[in-house]
C-alpha cells in the first residue's frame, strides 16, 4: 500500500555560479550611471541572479522587467537577451513550462541578432531543457544536438561537455541506456582532459543512475561512491547530500536497512545544516520508509510527520499528499483502519486537486481495501471500482492489480461468485501482462549488457593496437639493445590480453545461453506456438491453407472527425486503452489477433488450430468489443469528453496464413474471405455485428443468437451480397 517517489532532479541553465560578492555592491554599481551600459547591466544581472532567482523567483521576475526596460530604452541587445533569460529562468522554477520556451525563445532571437553564438549555445540547451521536462525527447533532442554543434565550432570543451551530459539524461528518460551511457562516457573523457571536477562528480553520478535502473546495484553503488568522494573534495554540500541520499535509497532497495539508515541520516544532516528544505523533507520521509518496513511504526510516524510539516510550510502539495499517504499506510500496517481512511482520504483530495492520478488511483484502491476489510462491501466495491477504472486509464498494472484483488475479495465475501471469478480471471491477465513487462526489462538488460561488452572489446582492441603501435617505435629505437627483452614482454602482454579476453568472452557466452531460454518464451507472446516453433527450427515459417476461419474486422466510425477534437498524446490514449481491452476479448475467447492499421482492428478464429467453435467465439468476441465501445461511450459522453463509435463485420471461408518479413516479421492472413469481411465492416453500423450468409448458415442454429436479416446489400466488388445483424436474445426472446 505504498506510494513514495524520491526524486532528485537537475537542470542545467548555462550560468556558471561563482562567490556569491556583496549585493549591495552590485546594486551601487548599477546605479551608478557614469559605469558604461555593459557594466551596469552585467551588475544588475548578476544582483538578480545571485540574490533572488532560486530564493524567490516572482522578485526575480519583476526585477528583470526593469532591465529588459533599459534595454529597449537603450536599444541595449545584450540587456534583453539577460532580462529574458532570468524570466525563462523565473517561469521554469515556478513549473510555467510554456512561458519558459516563450522568453528562451525570445532570447534565442536576440543572440542570433548580434551573432553571440555561447550565448545561442546555451538558449538552445535552455529549450531542450523545458522540451525534456515536458518528455518531448525527441524535440529536446534536436536542440540539443544544435547546442552541441555550435559548442564544437567554437571549440568551447566545457560546453560539449555539458550538452553531452543533456543529450545522454534524455536517451536515460527515454530508456536508451546504451545511449545514454555513450554520452556519458564521452562527457567524462572530456570533462577529465579539461580538469573539470564537478563535471566528473556528475558523470559519475548519472552513469550510476542508469546502472541503478537496470539493477546492476553494486556498480551503480561503486559510480555514486566515486562521485561522493569528489564531491567532498570540493566541498560541495549540495552534491554530498544528494550522493548519500542516492546510495542510501539503494541500500533500501535491496534491504539492507541499517546502511540505508546511516546514509540517509548523513544526507538529512547535511540538508539541515546548509538549509535545503526540500531535501529535508525527501531524507526524513526516507528514513520514515525504512522504520516502518523494520516494524518501528512510532519512529515511522515521527519522521513522516517531520517530512509533513516542512511540505506544508514550502507549499509542495505533491509532497504534503504522499506524507499524507505514508502516514496512511503506517496506521493501516498497525490495524488502526480509522486513522488509515483519514491520512489517505486527505491524501486523496490533494492528489486529485494537484492532477496526480496515478496517486488518485492508489488513494482510491487503498480506501477501498480499508471497507473491504471492515466489511462495508458497497462502498468497498464503489472505491475499488473507481481505482481500477482510473488506473486502467492512466495503464498502471500494479494499481490495476491491488483494485482488482479488492474487487475479487469483496465479491467473494458477498457470495456472488460469478462476480469474484470474473475479477480472478481478470487478476491473472493483470499479472501476465506484469511478467510480459518484467520478461521485456530482463532482455533489454541483456541487450544492454551485450553492447556494453562489445563496446569494452572494442575499447580493449582500440588500447591493444596504440600498444603495438608504441612497442614497435621502442623498437625501432632501440634496434640492438634490450631486443629479447622487449620481444618477451610484448609476448607476455599478447598472452595475458588474449587470456583476459577469453576468459571475458566464455563468460559472457555463459550469461547469454543462461538467458536464452528466456528470450524463446518471449517469442512466444508474439507468434503462435507452432508457428515459433516451425520458425525455429527451419528459420522460417510455411504458408498454410486452412478451409474456415472467421475473420473479423473493427472500424471507428468518423475516426479523421473526431480525432481532430483529440490532442496526439490523448489520442493515442484512447486508441491504446480501446484495443488493450480488445486484446482481453481475444484471448478470452481464443481468438487470434491478426494485427491493427491505424483505428482498425483485426483477428481471426479457427486459426493456426481450428477448432469446432471458433466460429461462435468469433462473434461473441464481436459482441463483447462492441458492448466495451457502448460502455465507453457512455463513460465518455459523461464527462464532456470525445471518443468512438465501432462497426464490426465478420466473414467465414478459407484463407491462406503465414508470416511476412524478415526482420519485423508478422504473422498474416490472405484470401478473398478477407477481402469480404472488410466489405462486411465497412458495409455495417455502429453498435452492431454484421455478418454475412456463410457466417450465418454456420451458426444460425445456435440458441444463443438472434439475427435481423438485411436482405441483399449491394456491395463494391462483390455485387449484392446477403447480410444478417446478430446479436444475443434477451429473456424476452
Amino acid at each position: 500500500m505504498q506510494k513514495v517517489t524520491i526524486i532528485i532532479f537537475l537542470v542545467f541553465f548555462g550560468i556558471s555560479t561563482k562567490a556569491q560578492p556583496n549585493l549591495d555592491s552590485l546594486h551601487s554599481v548599477w546605479q551608478d550611471e557614469a559605469q558604461s551600459d555593459s557594466i551596469r547591466v552585467e551588475a544588475y544581472y548578476d544582483f538578480i541572479w545571485k540574490g533572488f532567482i532560486f530564493s524567490q523567483p516572482d522578485t526575480a521576475f519583476i526585477l528583470a522587467d526593469e532591465l529588459l526596460a533599459y534595454g529597449l530604452d537603450k536599444n541595449y541587445l545584450n540587456a534583453q537577451a539577460l532580462a529574458y533569460n532570468i524570466q525563462g529562468v523565473s517561469m521554469a522554477l515556478r513549473g510555467n513550462n510554456p512561458k519558459a520556451l516563450d522568453y528562451f525563445t525570445l532570447k534565442l532571437i536576440i543572440q542570433e541578432q548580434i551573432g553571440d553564438q555561447s550565448g545561442m549555445a546555451g538558449s538552445l540547451q535552455n529549450i531542450g531543457n523545458i522540451y525534456k521536462i515536458q518528455g518531448d525527447y525527441p524535440k529536446a533532442l534536436d536542440y540539443y544536438t544544435q547546442c552541441l554543434k555550435i559548442q564544437e565550432q567554437i571549440g568551447n570543451q566545457k560546453g560539449i561537455a555539458d550538452c553531452l551530459q543533456n543529450l545522454g539524461i534524455n536517451y536515460f528518460n527515454q530508456a536508451d541506456y546504451h545511449k545514454a551511457l555513450g554520452h556519458f562516457t564521452r562527457s567524462l573523457r572530456i570533462q577529465k582532459q579539461i580538469g573539470d571536477q564537478r563535471g566528473i562528480a556528475t558523470s559519475f553520478q548519472n552513469m550510476g543512475s542508469i546502472y541503478q535502473r537496470q539493477g546492476d546495484y553494486p556498480k551503480a553503488l561503486d559510480y555514486f561512491i566515486n562521485s561522493l568522494k569528489i564531491k567532498e573534495q570540493l566541498n560541495d554540500q549540495i552534491g554530498i547530500s544528494g550522493c548519500l541520499q542516492n546510495i542510501g535509497i539503494i541500500y533500501k532497495t535491496q534491504g539492507d536497512f541499517p546502511q540505508a539508515l546511516d546514509y540517509l541520516t548523513r544526507s538529512l544532516k547535511i540538508q539541515e545544516e546548509i538549509g535545503d528544505q526540500e531535501g529535508t523533507a525527501h531524507s526524513n520521509l526516507g528514513i520514515g520508509i525504512v522504520y516502518r518496513n523494520l516494524g518501528d511504526y512510532p519512529k515511522a510516524l515521527h519522521y513522516y510527520t517531520i517530512s509533513l510539516k516542512i511540505q506544508e510550510k514550502i507549499g509542495n502539495q505533491g509532497g504534503i499528499a504522499d506524507c499524507l499517504h505514508s502516514i496512511g499506510d503506517n496506521y493501516f500496517d498497525q490495524g488502526d483502519y480509522s486513522q488509515a481512511l483519514d491520512y489517505y482520504t486527505k491524501s486523496l483530495k490533494l492528489q486529485d486537486q494537484i492532477g496526480d492520478q496515478l496517486g488518485v488511483a492508489s488513494a482510491l484502491s487503498n480506501i477501498g481495501g480499508i471497507y473491504q476489510v471492515q466489511g462495508n462491501n458497497s462502498k468497498a466495491l464503489n472505491y475499488c471500482q473507481n481505482s481500477y477504472d482510473l488506473a486502467k486509464t492512466i495503464g498502471s498494472l500494479q494499481t490495476q492489480k491491488s483494485s482488482c484483488t479488492c474487487l475479487y475479495d469483496t465479491y467473494k465475501a458477498m457470495g456472488i461468485y460469478n462476480k469474484a471469478l470474473e475479477y480472478h480471471e481478470l487478476l491473472n491477465v493483470i499479472e501476465d501482462s506484469l511478467l510480459t513487462v518484467e520478461t521485456a526489462k530482463k532482455l533489454q538488460q541483456i541487450e544492454f549488457q551485450k553492447q556494453v561488452f562489445a563496446d569494452s572489446l572494442a575499447g580493449v582492441e582500440q588500447a591493444r593496437l596504440i600498444q603495438e603501435k608504441h612497442d614497435q617505435e621502442v623498437r625501432q629505437k632501440n634496434q640492438t639493445r634490450n631486443i629479447f627483452i622487449v620481444i618477451s614482454i610484448l609476448i607476455l602482454f599478447l598472452a595475458a590480453g588474449v587470456y583476459n579476453r577469453l576468459r571475458f568472452v566464455r563468460k559472457s557466452n555463459a550469461i547469454i545461453e543462461k538467458e536464452k531460454e528466456r528470450s524463446e518464451n518471449l517469442l512466444l507472446n508474439i507468434l503462435p506456438a507452432e508457428i515459433a516453433e516451425e520458425l525455429k527450427e527451419k528459420g522460417r515459417a510455411d504458408a498454410r491453407d486452412f478451409d474456415l476461419v472467421s475473420i473479423l474486422f473493427s472500424d471507428f466510425k468518423d475516426f479523421t472527425e473526431q480525432s481532430a477534437k483529440l490532442s496526439a498524446a490523448d489520442l493515442v490514449t484512447e486508441i491504446n486503452h480501446c484495443f488493450e481491452a480488445f486484446d482481453g476479448i481475444m484471448e478470452k475467447h481464443d481468438i487470434e489477433k491478426i494485427k491493427t492499421i491505424g483505428d482498425a482492428y483485426m483477428a481471426a478464429g479457427g486459426l493456426p488450430v481450428p477448432k469446432e467453435d471458433s466460429v461462435k467465439n468469433t462473434i461473441l468476441a464481436a459482441l463483447e468489443m462492441q458492448a466495451f465501445i457502448s460502455n465507453r461511450k457512455a463513460e465518455m459522453d459523461g464527462r464532456n469528453l470525445p471518443t468512438f463509435e465501432m462497426r464490426v463485420g465478420i466473414h467465414t471461408g478459407p484463407v491462406v496464413a503465414g508470416i511476412v518479413g524478415v526482420k519485423k516479421f508478422q504473422y498474416d492472413i490472405w484470401g478473398d474471405t478477407v477481402n469480404t469481411a472488410s466489405r462486411m465492416e465497412s458495409n455495417g453500423d455502429v453498435r452492431k455485428v454484421n455478418i454475412g450468409q456463410t457466417t450465418y448458415e454456420l451458426i444460425k442454429g445456435d440458441p444463443q443468437f438472434s439475427f435481423e436479416s438485411r436482405g441483399k446489400i449491394d456491395v463494391k466488388g462483390k455485387g449484392e451480397v446477403e447480410m444478417w445483424f446478430v446479436s444475443m436474445k434477451t429473456e424476452n426472446e
